[in-house]
């Protein structure tokens, strides 16, 4: 696994959390936000719609296709399920 560098804000409820303990939980935080923030996850969480097609799609293959388009249609939105 990559281990890519990001800024994140840990509070903590003890004032006397020790070094080992803060990078055990920086660790465990940063495997957590590696899962969450896949690509499978993504699409799992929006769906395409599509106006021209009159069509509603969940497709990996086809966000793919939407996301890494220079040049996408009109009228082709990525909608949160939420």
């Amino acid at each position: 696994m990559k281990q890519g560098s990001r800024d994140l804000l840990v509070l903590a409820k003890s004032v006397e959390l020790n070094k080992v303990a803060f990078e055990q939980e920086v660790k465990c935080l940063n495997l957590l936000l590696h899962h969450v923030e896949s690509f499978k996850n993504f699409c799992i969480a929006n769906e395409i719609i599509d106006v021209n097609r009159r069509k509603i799609s969940t497709n990996i293959y086809y966000f793919q296709e939407l996301i890494y388009l220079k040049r996408v249609k009109p009228f082709v939105f990525i909608n949160n399920k939420n």
